[in-house]
């Protein structure tokens, strides 16, 4: 999935304004303007599109994990770690810890959206790269989880609050 997309999908999931997600970014430390964010946010087909690096999803992403959990003390910025491919296990698993999902959250959310795995399904996903039950985590898993993840708002919107 490109990350303009995943992007676009987070703020209406998450019902973010533009302060918020140029407060995320920054969270992350990285300084970005309105236009730039706009930028990334327009569909490929717009006069204007950015295409988004997998290096600022990555500290989008660090970002929204400080913005809804705290930063944590004397952590090392994952900022200064470079990223030249982020992978669609990463991001989903990114998501999970920035909204503090359990299993059960994680598998409702995809229900949501139409999609039922089993509990094992899962996991997979959230395993290391390497390891006999990890499975790579396609587009369409988290297409799908993104669109469950609007619907769980409207469902529960004290959960993003």
């Amino acid at each position: 999935m490109q990350n303009n997309d995943i992007l676009r999908r987070l703020r209406y999931a998450l019902d973010l304004n533009d302060t918020a997600m140029m407060a995320i970014f920054k969270e992350a430390e990285y300084e970005i303007s309105r236009d730039e964010l706009l930028g990334f946010l327009k569909k490929d087909d717009q006069d204007g599109f950015v295409l988004m690096e997998h290096q600022l999803m990555a500290w989008f992403l660090e970002g929204l994990i400080s913005y809804k959990r705290g930063k944590l003390e004397n952590a090392v910025p994952q900022t200064e770690k470079p990223v030249s491919f982020l992978s669609n296990n990463e991001v989903l698993k990114k998501i999970r810890v920035a909204l503090e999902f359990k299993e059960e959250d994680m598998l409702h959310t995809l229900k949501l959206a139409g999609l039922e795995l089993s509990k094992a399904e899962l996991s997979a996903f959230f395993r290391k790269k390497g390891h006999k039950n990890y499975r790579d985590c396609g587009d369409q898993v988290l297409r799908n989880f993104l669109q469950g993840l609007a619907a769980y708002r409207t469902e529960s919107p004290d959960m993003f609050a």
